[in-house]
Order: C-alpha cells, then sequence, then structure tokens
C-alpha cells in the first residue's frame, strides 16, 4: 500500500461523505418547503377572511357613520353661514 491508494481511499470516502451531506440537506430543504408552503397557505385563508371582514365593516358601519357625520358637518356649515350673514346685517344696520 503505498501514498496513492490512501490518496485514493480518501476521495472516495470524501465524496460519500459529501453525497450524504447533499442528499441530507436536499431532503431537510424538501421538508422545510412543505412546512413553509402550508403556513403560506394558511397565511393567505387568514388574509382573505380578514379582507373580508374589513369589506363588511366598511360597508355596515364605516359608510353610515361617515354619511351622518358629513350631513351634520353640513347641517353646521348652513347654521354657521346664515349666522354670518344675519350678524353682518346687524352690525351694518348699526353702524
Amino acid at each position: 500500500m503505498d501514498i496513492a491508494w490512501f490518496r485514493d481511499l480518501v476521495i472516495v470516502i470524501s465524496g460519500l461523505v459529501v453525497t450524504c451531506v447533499v442528499v441530507f440537506i436536499a431532503i431537510l430543504a424538501y421538508l422545510l418547503y412543505n412546512r413553509a408552503r402550508s403556513v403560506l397557505n394558511s397565511v393567505e385563508a387568514i388574509a382573505t377572511t380578514v379582507r373580508e371582514i374589513t369589506s363588511v365593516v366598511k360597508d355596515e358601519v364605516v359608510n353610515p357613520i361617515v354619511q351622518f357625520v358629513a350631513l351634520i358637518r353640513g347641517i353646521c356649515q348652513g347654521v354657521d353661514i346664515f349666522s354670518r350673514f344675519f350678524k353682518k346685517q346687524e352690525g351694518g344696520r348699526d353702524g
């Protein structure tokens, strides 16, 4: 047994070790991919549910409140305009 035989033995053993490591990493990557895919599917389902809930809340709660606030604001602005109009006339008559 000369040194060339040991060199070849080291090359073969390191090749087997590298092959086993690559196969192990590939298996771990596949398992991680499957787990991540299921998590992403769950997140997508949750996002869809939240999107539907916010749409319903917007339609049923926010829009009527916005309309009510706009009505109240319009009434307040109308009252303010009329009060300014009458105050200016009163001040013009007195002066």
